[in-house]
């Protein structure tokens, strides 16, 4: 199912260079060549008071890309989990005219905006750009575990082990697509698994 039809999923733009006092870049993998593309629109000594967290993925490409940009801090963390604290502490510690950037996978920008958004940074201080996969960070209705980049229809949950349709309602409260049993009625029936979400 395309994404402009899934009414329910937050619409994502494209990176813009905006005035501000200090720039909090998040991104994940291909996120990287968002930041990278926006800073051939922006002004001069703009990432001089900026900040970004990075998580490069397995193969830890597009990492020298954010270096080239000479930013005030660049941090390059393994996992969403793993940068959790920090991000959490520099917007504890943000003052006024903060500009938050969120560019990656859904997954990354979810929770990132999720995050920020706690932290009372406004959603207008906030831009987000979906770049790479589209596999899907899912909840599971029945355990209400979290299942990160599902690529395939059905998909297993990562907790309780039931066999899930994932549906294309996305919950922003979570950051995630929800997962409902597919075989309740009848487990022997168990459908062929297709991988849709790339």
């Amino acid at each position: 199912m395309a994404a402009k039809s899934i009414i329910s999923r937050p619409v994502y733009g494209t990176l813009s260079p905006q005035p501000g006092k200090h720039h909090l870049f998040i991104a994940d993998a291909e996120g990287a060549l968002a930041i990278a593309e926006m800073a051939g629109r922006a002004p001069p000594g703009f990432f001089d008071d900026a900040e970004i967290v990075f998580i490069p993925g397995l193969d830890g490409k597009h990492a020298v890309a954010l270096e080239a940009l000479k930013p005030a801090q660049l941090h390059l963390a393994p996992s969403f989990a793993s940068l959790l604290p920090r991000l959490r502490q520099t917007l504890a510690n943000a003052h006024m005219g903060l500009r938050v950037y969120l560019a990656g996978t859904e997954g990354l920008i979810g929770q990132a905006m999720q995050v920020a958004l706690e932290a009372g940074i406004d959603h207008t201080s906030i831009q987000t750009e979906h770049r790479g996969s589209l596999a899907r960070r899912m909840q599971c209705v029945h355990c209400k575990g979290i299942t990160e980049n599902v690529t395939t229809q059905p998909a297993t949950c990562a907790h309780c082990g039931l066999l899930l349709l994932v549906r294309d309602h996305y919950s922003r409260r979570i950051a995630a697509f929800q997962g409902v049993c597919i075989n309740a009625e009848d487990r022997s029936e168990i459908p062929p698994m297709e991988e849709i979400f790339r």
